[in-house]
């Protein structure tokens, strides 16, 4: 990614994936394994980004199972050492609507505008090889939670994944460490969540 315009201004985080994405349309080849060869498909920091839209894509309720997959391939890679991501055929070949991956990035426009403002390349150390898998085991953990389909949850953990991957991508330690922590809240509600929900459907279930 070009880290700033001949004026000075940084580009935004949404072109890459937009111009990306219309070119391959027109083209006929808009599959998730293209889009990703486009942006680098070696980084983990872009699969996490674009999986991470996907999640946000207006689908069904109940539809982050399937969404949610990808996101699960590429954090469970991360987890077991993998040094560069290794996508399925199947997931590769996947087609991608034009239409709702823009309106999806443009609902994400304060997120990024924010993250504009603020990204710098700092603290490398959390990028640093030895690292990778406790890292891995805490986006994974985050994707996890993202994968359940429990009501009112999807978002949070899709907003911070987004957030991580832009950190990994601009190798920005500490919004990633932001989007991990922000992670880690989501996880804690999804729990929440789910508990909740198990008391309830109890408490409906008891005789007395």
């Amino acid at each position: 990614m070009k880290k700033a315009n001949p004026n000075g201004k940084r580009p935004s985080l949404s072109m890459p994936i937009l111009r990306t994405a219309r070119a391959q349309h027109r083209a006929g080849e808009l599959t998730l394994g293209n889009l990703l060869s486009a942006l680098g498909e070696a980084s983990f920091g872009w699969a996490i980004v674009v999986f991470s839209l996907l999640t946000l894509l207006p689908m069904p309720p109940g539809s982050s199972v399937i969404t949610a997959l990808p996101v699960l391939v590429t954090t469970g890679q991360m987890m077991l050492g993998f040094s560069y991501l290794r996508l399925p055929g199947r997931l590769a070949r996947m087609r991608l609507n034009p239409d709702k991956l823009r309106r999806t990035v443009l609902r994400l426009r304060p997120v990024t505008r924010r993250l504009e403002r603020v990204l710098t390349p700092r603290y490398p150390m959390l990028f640093a090889r030895r690292f990778a898998q406790p890292f891995g085991l805490m986006v994974f953990v985050i994707s996890f939670a993202l994968f359940l389909p429990v009501p009112l949850s999807g978002w949070f953990p899709a907003v911070s994944l987004f957030i991580v991957g832009v950190g990994i991508v601009e190798r920005d330690g500490v919004v990633t460490a932001v989007g991990l922590s922000l992670g880690a809240v989501s996880v804690l509600l999804t729990l929440l969540i789910m508990t909740s929900l198990a008391a309830g459907a109890g408490v409906f279930m008891d005789p007395t």
